[in-house]
């Protein structure tokens, strides 16, 4: 059984591919550069193709799927391209994670995730969907986690109280090895701690891990904005100002129960504590 991994080389595929290596899996990374993976097994692949995603997908027994940042019109006709492919090729298993992005938007049902997911599902191939909320990682860049480390602050723009089903990267492998494995599972299955846990509480397990006090401070989605315009540039900083003043009218960003990988999979996320300690965080 042969497995094709999307973004192999990212945030998210990274993970679940080498992890489908280390468990003796026969894996091929799916990127735009074969040379960044060196001797490990890969595909070059581009998005913009149907015949390169019909050769990746062709005699393989499953696809993880995400797409990539970009503008809206290269994400549909990326999303088509792959459904085209899917058709084509015919593998058994699709995985798609949806990277946050949230499902069942009035108004959103043509937009590229969504148009994604219904297509596929009108496929030969059984279909399962992915879904967090947000990635622990966050909590990694460094307008985040240095003044945790100096100042004992760990700002970020969610209110102190905002319970959050927060997953890592690698609770999605998890989740996506099994999907890609057990084909009996179909539809949505959403990724992250129950219960949700607040700003308060992140603080607390940092505090746990470095051994100093570290608060949570509330920040603005706009501040957090001109923060992050410093690593990403202004225009990405505005989409994600625009999704945390989205959040800030929500009461929770948590997983439903009845969809959870804990009552689906019986796959437990990482706690905070636990997630620091196996990415062994510089103190």
């Amino acid at each position: 059984m042969k497995y094709i991994i999307h973004g192999a080389t990212g945030a998210q595929g990274a993970p679940l591919f080498n992890q489908l290596i280390q468990s003796g899996k026969n894996v091929v990374a799916a990127v735009r550069n074969t040379s960044c993976l060196g001797n490990k097994p890969s595909i070059q692949v581009d998005l913009s193709s149907v015949d390169s995603l019909v050769s990746a997908y062709t005699n393989i027994k499953g696809v993880f799927i995400h797409l990539p940042l970009a503008d809206e019109a290269s994400r549909l006709q990326y999303a088509k391209n792959i459904v085209a492919a899917v058709k084509i090729a015919k593998p058994e298993r699709v995985v798609i994670s949806t990277s946050g992005w949230k499902l069942g938007v009035e108004g959103d049902e043509n937009s590229a995730l969504p148009t994604l997911i219904r297509e596929l599902s009108d496929t030969t191939a059984k279909v399962a969907v992915i879904a967090p909320k947000l990635y622990l990682e966050n909590l990694l860049l460094p307008i985040v986690i240095e003044p945790a480390k100096e100042e004992g602050i760990l700002g970020y723009p969610l209110r102190e109280n905002y319970p959050v089903s927060w997953c890592s990267h690698l609770d999605i492998a998890d989740v996506a090895q099994r999907l890609l494995e057990d084909h009996s599972i179909i539809g949505v299955v959403e990724v992250g701690q129950l219960p949700a846990i607040t700003g308060l509480e992140l603080a607390e397990a940092f505090s746990s891990y470095f051994s100093n006090k570290v608060t949570y401070q509330a920040l603005t989605p706009a501040t957090f904005g001109e923060r992050l315009a410093s690593l990403f540039g202004a225009a990405a900083a505005a989409e994600v100002v625009k999704g945390y003043q989205e959040k800030a009218l929500t009461q929770d960003s948590a997983i439903e129960i009845e969809n959870s990988a804990q009552h689906r999979l019986k796959i437990y996320p990482r706690s905070v504590l636990q997630w620091l300690r196996e990415l062994n965080i510089e103190e």
